[in-house]
C-alpha cells in the first residue's frame, strides 16, 4: 500500500469529500481501480466525525499451518492419483517391449496408500478453511491464501502447456500410441480440474 495514497485518502475523508469523488480524482490522477479500491477500503462507510479503520484480517501462525498442509497435501494426492492412474495405463494397454516389473506393483499400493491419508485430509482442511470465510468474509483476503492459490494456477497452467507440448511434439514426430495418449490426457484431467477449481473461487471472490 503506497502511504501517500494512504494519507491522501484519508484526509480526503476527513474533509467530508464523497468517496465518488475521491474516486474520480484518483483516477484522472492516473491510479488504478484497484489500488483505489484497496486504500478506500482500508476505512469503514460508518457515520462517525473521522474516518473509522476497518478490521483488517489477521494470519495466524495457525491460519498459515492450514493452508500450507492443505496445499501440501493438493499436490500430494494429485502426484498419486495420477501415478495410480499411470499404472492402470500400464497394466490395460502393456507394451510388449516393456516387461511388468514386481517393483510396478509397489508403485500401486504407495500411491492407494497416499490418496487414503492425503486426500481425506485435503478434503476435511478444504471444509474447514470454507467455513472459517463463512463465519468471516475478511478471510478471504488471507495472504498466505491467495498466495499459495496463485502458486498452484501456475503449476497447474505450467504442467498443462507442457502436456500439450509434448503431445504436439509426439504428433509431429508420428509417435502417437493409445498408451501415451491416454496418459497425455490423464495429466490434463488433473491439471485442469485444479486450475479450473481455483480460478474459479478466485473469481467467485472478485464478484
Amino acid at each position: 500500500m503506497n502511504d501517500e495514497l494512504k494519507s491522501f485518502v484519508k484526509e480526503a475523508l476527513i474533509q467530508k469529500l464523497p468517496r465518488a469523488d475521491i474516486s474520480r480524482a484518483l483516477t484522472g490522477a492516473g491510479w488504478t481501480e484497484e489500488e483505489i479500491g484497496t486504500a478506500m477500503g482500508l476505512y469503514s462507510e460508518v457515520a462517525f466525525p473521522i474516518p473509522v479503520p476497518r478490521r483488517r484480517p489477521y494470519l495466524s501462525a495457525r491460519e498459515a499451518f492450514v493452508y500450507l498442509l492443505l496445499f501440501l497435501c493438493l499436490y500430494w494426492s494429485s502426484w498419486s492419483f495420477g501415478e495410480l492412474l499411470f499404472d492402470f495405463i500400464n497394466t490395460w494397454v502393456p507394451d510388449a517391449l516393456q516387461q511388468y516389473w514386481p517393483s510396478d506393483v509397489f508403485s500401486v499400493r504407495r500411491s492407494v496408500a497416499s490418496l487414503i491419508v492425503a486426500f481425506p485430509i485435503y478434503l476435511w482442511l478444504t471444509s474447514m478453511t470454507i467455513g472459517w470465510v463463512r463465519r468471516d468474509p475478511e478471510k478471504r483476503a488471507s495472504k498466505i491464501r491467495k498466495w499459495l492459490t496463485y502458486l498452484t494456477l501456475l503449476v497447474a497452467a505450467g504442467v498443462i502447456i507442457g502436456d500439450l507440448i509434448t503431445l504436439i511434439y509426439n504428433l509431429l514426430a508420428g509417435e502417437l500410441t493409445t498408451r501415451f495418449i491416454l496418459k497425455v490426457l490423464t495429466v490434463l484431467l488433473i491439471a485442469g480440474l485444479i486450475f479450473g477449481y481455483y480460478l474459479w473461487d478466485l473469481r467467485k471472490e472478485e464478484k
